[in-house]
């Protein structure tokens, strides 16, 4: 089959094609670190064209369908990211924090490789001024200090065991009754708002609300690094949401949230005083 690439026509406008997808059975870390790299260096050089593009390839933001070219207007400077690569599904998730402040953003990215290579689908999430409590330079500030490197092999938890944390932090929404492994100490950052003050007893355990379903659960999974991405439609108004876990001896250590409201300016709620900000956040 004749392969399909992205064309320079009007401004990029033919950037998503909408096709089927065929994922591939196993990838290497190599060939994933690679694919999660070239969306940073594509962020960076302002074009889609730094990656390698798969035999289909579909676009969608916010978990709707929409095009590149209105994305990668200009380079972005990446101050911060994060690569989690997931061998057994062959799929990576890539945060990014850009605080430039003509436009800061912070992204949440789950890219699936194509089943004869290169990118296939890509899943963004992005989030800028007005959604749920967004602060770029708080994001950045916060993230650059947490330890997300290599898990020893021998202390590893398996991939259902990852999977088994991550859903009861997050089925806690809906059930009380949800026993979760919190660990000691655990931080959680969420949009700008961070729980985590440097202390031995730092705790995630600070709230969250009640009866909201959190559904439709996408997974990337990265066992070296003790990592969850979970994308889900949060509440009744199903807001893209990406919940990052990161899991060590079986226990919750970080949790980021990165939520986008739509039209509604913090998906409802007062907006946030920076100067004097709230404490740990326990709605969205």
């Amino acid at each position: 089959m004749k392969r399909q690439i992205f064309a320079a026509i009007a401004g990029f406008t033919a950037l998503t094609m909408a096709t089927p997808a065929m994922a591939q059975s196993a990838c290497t870390r190599e060939q994933l670190d690679e694919t999660a790299q070239s969306w940073i260096n594509a962020l960076e050089k302002g074009s889609p064209f730094e990656m390698e593009m798969g035999e289909w390839v579909d676009y969608r933001e916010n978990f709707k369908l929409g095009t590149l070219s209105a994305l990668f207007t200009k380079p972005r400077k990446v101050d911060w990211s994060l690569k989690v690569l997931d061998t057994t599904a062959c799929k990576v998730f890539i945060e990014t924090v850009m605080t430039d402040p003509e436009h800061p953003y912070v992204m949440a990215t789950q890219i699936n490789r194509g089943w004869q290579g290169g990118v296939g689908t890509i899943n963004n999430i992005a989030t800028d001024e007005g959604d749920w409590l967004f602060n770029a330079a708080n994001t950045l500030k916060y993230a650059s200090t947490e330890n997300w490197s290599v898990i020893p092999e021998g202390q590893r938890n398996t991939r259902q065991e990852l999977i088994a944390a991550a859903n009861a932090y997050l089925d806690l929404f809906n059930d009380k009754n949800v026993q979760v492994p919190w660990g000691t100490p655990c931080a959680r950052l969420e949009g700008g708002i961070y729980t985590g003050r440097g202390q031995a007893d730092d705790t995630c355990n600070v709230g969250v609300p009640s009866g909201v379903k959190l559904a439709s659960r996408e997974y990337v999974v990265d066992e070296a690094l003790g990592t969850v991405s979970v994308f889900l439609k949060f509440g009744e108004k199903a807001r893209p949401d990406s919940h990052l876990f990161r899991i060590e001896n079986g226990k919750i250590r970080y949790v980021h949230t990165v939520t986008n409201c739509g039209t509604e300016v913090n998906c409802g709620f007062k907006p946030v005083d920076w100067s004097n900000p709230p404490g740990p956040p326990q709605a969205n």
